[in-house]
Parts: structure tokens; sequence; C-alpha cells
């Protein structure tokens, strides 16, 4: 055999022993949850995006809700202008599916959807105190949206948390938790921040005419 052939033959070889570790190697990690951490992720990331479009969704609805509070020219404009601000900071903080796995990011996001779920929690009730508010028919249909919006939220909330729950179990087991290691997979972050109580009800508000 002369060199070339032999050069060619022994590359023949290492490729067929690359391949074949390639395969073990992915048959390993197939054993060992890769494919469940792929659909646990997407899972969760899913989960995330509607958490995020109820979010917006809330937000579009605060300021046809300004605009009906301010034609009420003796309202609380302590109480307006902390909707507002809550509106500006809530809407400017975003956080993306690749930050997830970031738990200072996560925390302010949170904080910052809480206080505007606070502040509207608080216009709703003192908008109790005004006759001419309760009676508006474009008002009330707007809290009636907003509680829809909250429930909403609560529940897209919930379905995050338990997607999160169970991809943060899957890395955490063993042997699922080498693969984890060996491929980067860390435990997310989920609703744990100071004010959970608040964040996690929506805002009471009492619907009944008075």
């Amino acid at each position: 055999m002369n060199m070339s052939n032999w050069c060619a033959a022994g590359a023949q070889t290492v490729n067929r022993c690359v391949r074949a570790s390639l395969l073990g190697f992915l048959l390993v990690l197939t054993g060992c949850g890769y494919n469940d951490f792929q659909r646990l992720d997407e899972q969760s990331i899913a989960a995330w995006s509607e958490v995020l479009n109820q979010y917006q969704r809330r937000a579009d609805l605060v300021p046809n809700i300004v605009a009906t509070v301010k034609g009420e020219a003796a309202f609380e404009q302590e109480t307006l202008t902390k909707v507002i601000e809550a509106r500006a900071k809530a809407t400017s903080l975003q956080i993306s599916p690749e930050s997830l796995n970031d738990p200072e990011a996560f925390s302010k996001f949170q904080k910052v959807q809480g206080e505007l779920g606070g502040a509207l929690s608080r216009l709703l009730v003192v908008s109790e105190q005004y006759p001419n508010l309760k009676a508006n028919q474009g008002f009330s249909d707007l809290r009636v949206q907003l509680e829809g919006t909250e429930n909403r939220i609560a529940v897209a909330r919930n379905r995050y948390i338990q997607a999160v729950q169970d991809y943060n179990v899957l890395a955490r087991s063993f042997p699922n938790n080498l693969t984890a290691m060996a491929l980067g997979y860390k435990p997310k972050p989920a609703f744990t921040v100071a004010n959970e109580a608040a964040i996690s009800a929506p805002p009471v508000v009492d619907f009944k005419q008075k």
C-alpha cells in the first residue's frame, strides 16, 4: 500500500470513528433528557410570550382608562399620575426569552408590572367615590375589560410558572443534571420577588353599584 492509499484509509477510519462517537454522544444525550430539555425550554418560552401578550393587553387599556378618568375634573391627580408613571415604567422595561435566565432582570420586570397592577387597583377603588364615573358606561366597560385582562394575566403567569417548574425539575434530576451541566442548561427563575403576593393575584375591585 503506497503512502497516499494508506493516508486515505486512515482518514476513512478516523471519519468512521468520529461518526460513531457522535452517534454515541447523541444517543447518550437522548437518554439523559436532551430532547426533553428542548421541549420544555420551548414550552417555557411560549408560555412567557403569552404572559407578555397579556401584560401588553393591560398596558393598551391604560390610555383609554386615563382619558375617561380625566373627564372627571375633581378626580385625584396623584392617583392618576401614578398610573401614568407606572405604565411608562412597565412598557419601557422589556425582557426577552433569552434574558429569562437572568434573575435580576426578571425581578425588575416583575416589580414594574406589579406596580402598574397596584396603581390600577388604587385608581379603580378611588373611582368608586365618583358617581359620574360609576355611571359612565364607557368607563364601566373598560373596568370589565381590565378585570378580564387581569384574569388572563393570572392564568398565563400560572402556566409559565408550571412550565418553569417542569424545566427546573428536569435540570436538577439525575442523570439529566449531567446533560444540563454539559450543555449549560441552567434552572430558570420564577416569580419570587419580594412583592410576589401582590403580583400573584389580580387587583381586588368592587364592581357593585352602590
